[in-house]
């Protein structure tokens, strides 16, 4: 993939200091997640810019072939033994990590950038982010699970062995289980990653105390 994704791009200030590139779910958009920004109490001194990215479009095989956006195809869902979709994941990643070479260019470093992502997009904040060569500032995964986990040991990078990473996933969320999130999380536990992990009771969504306690993780990490 060699044309940039298109972007919905919003700045708290004109000073940016730091970016966060953050994925969609399956079949919305880059706007969806738009709203969050003024529900965010960062720092006022301190400018971000959010970056949001459209996935491209494909065919997606849980839905019949239906084709809409999704950063990978779905070949089943829920199931911590699925099979996932490799060559949709690696080139999504090479099309994240361009953005985040967009954003080197445009003045932030690597260590002030953060990935986020809900369910799809929180698949591929923990795809790049734990992949990438250089430090970033942490990623921030909400609702999603660990893809190719049985890859992520050998492929992990060094230079983010110690990333902040802030976890959260619904009690009761009906498209992927709490105990995949949980698996997840272990897995990543297990693997030596410090993980501030929450649940809430709801469902496939996000929720006013998940959006506190993520504002509470990025005042911590915005320096």
């Amino acid at each position: 993939m060699s044309k940039l994704l298109e972007t919905v791009e919003v700045a708290t200030s004109d000073n940016v200091q730091y970016s966060i590139i953050w994925m969609h779910g399956l079949g919305a958009d880059a706007n969806d997640f738009v709203p969050i920004v003024p529900e965010l109490k960062l720092p006022a001194d301190i400018g971000v810019r959010f970056v949001f990215p459209n996935a491209p479009i494909r065919p997606i095989t849980i839905n019949n072939g239906m084709v809409m956006r999704g950063w990978f195809d779905i070949l089943e869902l829920g199931r911590i033994d699925r099979r996932d979709d490799e060559a949709g994941l690696r080139e999504s990643q090479a099309a994240i990590e361009a953005l985040i070479k967009r954003e080197n260019e445009r003045g932030t470093p690597t260590e002030k950038i953060f990935l986020a992502g809900f369910s799809q997009g929180c698949a591929m904040t923990l795809m790049t982010g734990l992949r990438h060569p250089e430090r970033l500032a942490g990623l921030l995964c909400l609702s999603g699970f660990l893809p190719l986990n049985q890859k992520t040991a050998e492929e992990v990078s060094q230079a983010n062995r110690d990333v902040p990473i802030f976890m959260v996933h619904g009690e009761y969320d009906p498209v992927l289980p709490l105990a995949l999130g949980e698996f997840s999380r272990s897995t990543l536990e297990g693997l030596g990653y410090q993980i501030e992990w929450h649940t809430y009771p709801m469902a496939h969504q996000v929720c006013g105390e998940e959006v506190q306690d993520l504002n509470n993780f990025l005042n911590r990490h915005l320096k």
